[in-house]
């Protein structure tokens, strides 16, 4: 069975619900997100390079957690799913860095960005990631406009995490 997202307003407010599949048609339904910046004590942030398998931005270096909101789930606990998939990360300490809306030509979201620097130790196990390692500013900055990174990252890199 399809996955189910709530529709939010641009304050992140629920007024609906839509499958995933005409979340992601060019309907521009504007649905939730959460992304996870793991940043180590060197201030490195850790990226993910996206399955080559993925129909969107196959093979890009990417934020190192991200993915949708079910419908009646709330922030948190899609934040903490969404590490454990991804990550195999369960003991950890985020808080939420900003809200923004982005758009692509397929989609709207509402994306809920969270910074992390106390974490445990975790893995990449899954068909979604290749891989994934801390990047230094300097080689996210070099990476910038080279097809290196997916867009999503790079706006929210120059836009919020630059100055972390």
């Amino acid at each position: 069975m399809e996955e189910i997202l709530p529709i939010v307003n641009e304050k992140g407010e629920t007024i609906g619900k839509a499958t995933r599949s005409e979340c992601h048609s060019g309907s521009k339904l504007l649905h939730p997100v959460v992304h996870l910046h793991l940043i180590n004590a060197k201030g490195e942030i850790f990226l993910q390079k996206r399955s080559m398998t993925k129909k969107l931005l196959p093979g890009y270096w990417d934020t190192a957690v991200g993915g949708h909101i079910s419908y009646g789930e709330d922030t948190l606990t899609a934040l903490h799913r969404e590490t454990m998939e991804e990550l195999g990360l369960t003991q950890f300490k985020a808080e939420l860095l900003a809200t923004y809306l982005w758009e692509s030509k397929t989609e709207r979201e509402f994306i809920n960005v969270f910074i992390c620097r106390e974490y445990g130790t975790f893995t990449i196990d899954n068909d979604e990631v290749d891989e994934g390692k801390f990047w230094s500013k300097e080689k996210i900055e070099a990476a910038i406009g080279t097809n290196t990174l997916t867009p999503n990252f790079q706006h929210e890199y120059l836009t919020l995490l630059k100055t972390i």
